[in-house]
């Protein structure tokens, strides 16, 4: 039996029949850009808050101060990057996972062996920032959207690789096997 072998960069595959594990591609949230606000909220709010601690007007107290600071904080910088942290994109070797959820999870796959298609939408500021969102679908679920992708380009291409691999090897496994005594086809140059 020959070794697999790998032509231009691309994976090695696996011997025919032998179980292939299931690999980690790519582990993304959406773009960061979207905790701009949040930055600048916490920022000023910083800076409002020394300022003012101790200089207060009469009826006003410094506790005060500090529990609208912690408010603001807690709904305009905390809940949103809760939020953010939560919204996990898993590219694996067999399928793509969406996890949402801070408090209840929520998950959601779709496998590259079924084939999907793969939209890409971007906005001006999307350009601006090499992001843009990927909507999959197989033609049977509800389409998974990818929202404000990181390095957009670059996720593409490994789904479109990894949809090829998927395919192609499911293909050769679905074949019968060569019957004994039968030399094996010699590999492309």
């Amino acid at each position: 039996m020959t070794q697999p072998m790998s032509y231009g960069g691309r994976p090695m595959t696996p011997a025919p029949g032998a179980p292939t594990p299931e690999l980690g591609v790519a582990r993304f949230r959406t773009h960061a850009r979207r905790l701009t606000w949040s930055a600048l909220i916490l920022i000023a709010v910083a800076g409002a808050v020394g300022y003012f601690y101790g200089n207060l007007p009469a009826p006003f107290e410094n506790w005060m101060l500090l529990t609208a600071a912690s408010v603001i904080v807690l709904f305009f910088v905390l809940l949103p990057f809760l939020a953010w942290w939560s919204h996990v994109y898993t590219i694996t070797t067999r399928r793509v996972i969406e996890r949402t959820g801070v408090f209840v999870a929520r998950r959601r796959e779709l496998s590259h062996v079924r084939g999907y298609t793969i939209q890409v939408r971007r906005g001006i500021l999307q350009r601006l920032w090499r992001a843009g969102t990927l909507v999959l679908s197989n033609g049977v679920d509800a389409p998974l959207r990818l929202v404000n992708v990181p390095t957009i380009a670059l996720v593409h291409e490994a789904l479109v690789d990894q949809v090829e691999v998927n395919q192609i090897l499911a293909h050769r496994d679905a074949q019968p096997p060569l019957p004994p005594g039968t030399p094996p086809v010699p590999p492309l140059p």
